[in-house]
């Protein structure tokens, strides 16, 4: 949801005057694609058709690389805004752009983190930890 209204917020802008909001279209764009993919492949649970896959690595890389370009995204939108500008308009919605790319940057963020206790093995519960595999 958040992804979506930053690219949504600058696509209703004329983005297509500044170089610099395409970038933050394509990363918002991009990645909110993908994590819309990866949400339908767990609703429909593939990732335990594709076993062979290791889908907590996949998933901790692909929100640390999130976080990594959404940090530029965030940083090129909010320095590109030009609040004299005589658009008002564009300039609300690129300044309501750069807060929720920054929340968006967040939130992957604390994803890569849970992605990558969930990789090591870190987010088991005492129950789970007490089994042994007796053979």
């Amino acid at each position: 949801v958040l992804g979506l209204l930053v690219w949504s917020l600058i696509a209703a802008t004329t983005y297509h005057l500044h170089a610099a909001y395409g970038w933050v279209m394509f990363v918002s764009l991009f990645f909110w694609i993908l994590t819309l993919l990866f949400f339908v492949i767990y609703l429909l649970q593939l990732h335990q058709k594709f076993y062979m896959i290791p889908w907590p690595l996949v998933l901790m890389i692909s929100n640390a690389v999130a976080t990594v370009l959404y940090i530029t995204a965030f940083v090129t939108c909010a320095s590109a805004g030009q609040p004299t500008s005589w658009r008002q308009w564009d300039y609300n919605r690129r300044a309501a752009a750069s807060f929720f790319a920054c929340v968006t940057m967040i939130t992957y963020g604390v994803s890569t983190f849970f992605s990558f206790r969930a990789w090591k093995g870190l987010g088991s519960n005492a129950a789970t930890s007490q089994v042994t595999d007796h053979a």
